[in-house]
């Protein structure tokens, strides 16, 4: 795995396009979340850029460990790095470039995650794992329970499903779907590498308050 120091307890998957993003993201970083993707697919390409970059340079400003991937694109990410952001990867869904693809442009050092979420789905990212060690570094795994903010098709999966998940791969999995802090101890438990939360950060009164919280439910 690249940066094998990259702590995916509570991972941040930012939503908006202002300063309240950024300012969250920083907060979040500041307060130990090990990981924070920018997901805005609503913008445009330099819009998105923009964005990404800002939040790149204020994570790396509250906190310099944290990594800090874009969703779905790998070439925002190619760009960002070209232009000497700090960012780390990228995060794939499952209609994105392919992962070798993706592992190409970015190069060895990058951080590439994958969406997965089904058995099937997590078998084939074992596969590419096994075939191609080195092209992907963690997959992420939902929903735990339905959200609004993406609509995947898949079942939940609850806290049990992810330790049939945990059990089907050597890859660290992220679980992600409308978790809160009240969550992380119990998903802990299943083996899982981290939890990824959107809106229990995004939309809390205090986010670096809320990411300790969760931080102290995490037991590995």
């Amino acid at each position: 795995m690249r940066y094998p120091e990259t702590d995916f307890r509570i991972y941040l998957v930012t939503s908006g396009t202002d300063d309240h993003t950024i300012d969250t993201a920083a907060s979040v970083a500041a307060a130990g979340a090990g990981v924070v993707q920018v997901r805005a697919k609503e913008l445009p390409t330099r819009d998105l850029l923009g964005l990404v970059t800002a939040c790149a340079t204020a994570v790396q400003r509250a906190n310099p460990t944290t990594k800090v991937v874009v969703d779905d694109r790998a070439d925002v990410a190619y760009a960002a790095r070209l232009a000497g952001a700090p960012v780390h990867g990228v995060h794939l869904g499952q209609d994105d470039l392919p992962a070798e693809a993706a592992r190409a442009m970015l190069g060895s050092d990058a951080l590439i995650g994958l969406t997965t979420g089904t058995l099937p789905l997590v078998h084939k990212a074992e596969e590419v794992h096994r075939a191609q060690p080195g092209v992907l570094d963690y997959i992420g795994a939902g929903p735990f329970r339905p959200t609004p903010t993406k609509t995947s098709g898949r079942e939940p999966l609850g806290v049990d499903g992810y330790r049939t998940l945990v059990a089907a791969t050597s890859l660290p999995i992220i679980a992600i779907g409308d978790i809160t802090p009240d969550d992380v101890e119990a998903l802990s438990a299943t083996g899982i590498a981290g939890c990824a939360m959107v809106r229990a950060l995004m939309h809390a009164e205090n986010p670096g308050e809320t990411t300790r919280r969760a931080l102290a439910h995490f037991h590995c």
